[in-house]
């Protein structure tokens, strides 16, 4: 068994465990951790044994599953999805870990239901990023919109059917659309090989040489459900909705890791098997991600609710993934897979802040809040990080990868750059005032302020009457640490990161350069 499939395996088990703890929350809320835990701890070895240099995928492991129709359960990872799969397996421990901090479970709802859906999650999104066939890639792509479809509508707030009923049709409407493309990729690996094939190293050597019309239809279906899922302007109305309904920890997922299959399915799928036909539609794409970054900075600006801002915030981000994919420069693409890495870690820190935020004040409405940093100035200085850090500052995990896709992309696409400069400077406003709304000036509504003007207690407006409000705890601090050190700590030393990834980038420009 490799350590990709044991990453896979141990959170469904988990799952199965944990799903029959409903009337022990404690033991469930325990044993949920150990599992996330231990998977990501897998994720150590799964990393230390993994080659840069080596096999463009590596600890395969493939096991039939409908011989007759060339389809098998097939894994396996290259530096991309390897980044993604350590995301995650830090990511889940962290959700797991605040529950009850950042979200109430609703009234006769177990802790054990939804901690072993947001398991079966972490197993469905794994198995996505390292699917090595192109059917099992679809199959996974599809259900792992049910235990999110499950989660946001059974645990968020008060339009959470609305929500989730959106976020299913889109994703599933784009998978559909996606299966007809695969389908027309096996048909002609069939008339060329002999027999049809979902392999994806397989159709990659034959689909690359089709015509340029016939590409660009496949890529189109490819193209969609991905555009869908990041999701870049205009496909991105389901994003707001889901994250503005979702609990905290499910935002975090949500926005933080299965929005990254979008991109990855991108470099996975559309790249290197319609090289043509993403260099002919490339243009198309750019304006999109460029409309997007401008899009989504400008409505984050507006916005009233805080979980809302950061969903905006995300399709702007999103847009510069994009751009420094398809500008088809080696120091962007690079620039684009740290950024998928460093936007979870910035994104899910801003997430929980907000959560931690919610908990304490009763509302997501940034107006609702003021002066929050002189009774919680712990909190304050996490919200301060986190939006350091999501607006791109030196010396923050996010500036290197902000940087390289700029300084990519300029070579080719100078006016595109230029345009997706002024995302920037929109995020410096819009995070800087985020900040402020929430941490600095007066304490809003009915307060008392401990003597001296120091900790004490305050209350958000809308709960009509004084309540204490304590800054972070040792548990919280503890849940946050992990990605304050490895927002500082990639800000300042990002080489293991950008090694492990350069070189399937680097296989993946080969693949685009060597069509024909």
């Amino acid at each position: 068994m490799t350590w990709v499939l044991a990453t896979i395996l141990l959170p469904l088990v988990g799952a199965a465990v944990v799903a029959g703890m409903k009337k022990n929350d404690r033991l469930a809320t325990l044993t949920a951790l150990v599992v996330s835990l231990l998977t990501f701890l897998l994720v150590i070895p799964m990393w230390a044994s993994y080659v840069p240099a080596g096999d463009r995928i590596q600890q395969k492991s493939s096991m039939d599953w409908i011989p007759n129709f060339g389809i098998h359960i097939s894994f396996g990872i290259d530096g991309i999805a390897l980044v993604m799969i350590a995301v995650i397996g830090l990511l889940v421990p962290i959700v797991v870990g605040a529950l009850g901090l950042t979200d109430k479970l609703p009234a006769g709802r177990s802790a054990g239901g939804f901690l072993s859906l947001i398991l079966v999650q972490e197993a469905l999104t794994i198995a996505v990023f390292a699917a090595t066939d192109v059917f099992l890639f679809y199959v996974l792509f599809e259900i792992m919109l049910i235990p999110m479809y499950f989660l946001i509508g059974g645990y968020g707030g008060a339009n959470r059917q609305y929500a989730a009923v959106k976020f299913f049709l889109y994703s599933f409407l784009g998978g559909l659309i996606m299966l007809a493309s695969a389908i027309g990729a096996y048909s002609m690996a069939s008339d060329e090989l002999g027999k049809g094939t979902f392999d994806w190293e397989t159709l990659v050597t034959v689909v690359r040489d089709a015509p340029l019309g016939t590409q660009i239809w496949l890529f189109i279906g490819f193209f969609l459900a991905f555009a869908i899922k990041a999701p870049l302007v205009p496909f991105h109305t389901w994003l707001p909705d889901a994250a503005g309904q979702a609990p905290i920890g499910v935002a975090v997922l949500l926005v933080g890791v299965l929005d990254k299959v979008g991109t990855f399915g991108f470099l996975r799928y559309c790249l290197p098997m319609f090289p043509e036909a993403s260099k002919e539609l490339a243009p198309w794409v750019l304006v999109l991600a460029v409309a997007g970054i401008l899009y989504g900075s400008i409505l984050a600006a507006g916005q009233r609710d805080m979980k809302r801002f950061i969903a905006y915030v995300s399709i702007a981000h999103f847009g510069f993934i994009a751009m420094g994919i398809f500008t088809f420069n080696e120091q962007a693409m690079v620039g684009s897979v740290s950024y998928m890495l460093n936007h979870s870690l910035a994104t899910g820190m801003l997430i929980v802040v907000v959560g931690l935020i919610v908990m304490r004040g009763g509302s997501t409405r940034i107006s609702d809040y003021g002066g929050m940093a002189k009774v919680t100035p712990l909190l304050g200085g996490m919200l301060l990080i986190a939006g350091l850090s999501t607006l791109s500052l030196p010396g923050t995990n996010s500036f290197i990868s902000e940087f390289l896709v700029l300084l990519g992309s300029f070579v080719d696409y100078p006016v595109y750059t230029i345009i997706a400069t002024v995302g920037m400077v929109l995020a410096a406003a819009y995070v800087l005032w985020l900040y402020q709304r929430v941490m600095q000036g007066p304490v809003r509504g009915d307060a008392l302020i401990g003597a001296g003007g120091g900790p004490g207690t305050a209350i958000a407006p809308e709960l009509g009457a004084t309540k204490a409000i304590k800054d972070l705890g040792g548990r919280e601090i503890a849940i946050l640490a992990p990605m304050v050190v490895l927002i500082i700590a990639l800000g300042f030393y990002p080489k293991p990161v950008l090694d492990t990834i350069t070189p399937s980038v680097q296989a993946t420009m080969s693949s685009v350069q060597g069509g024909k």
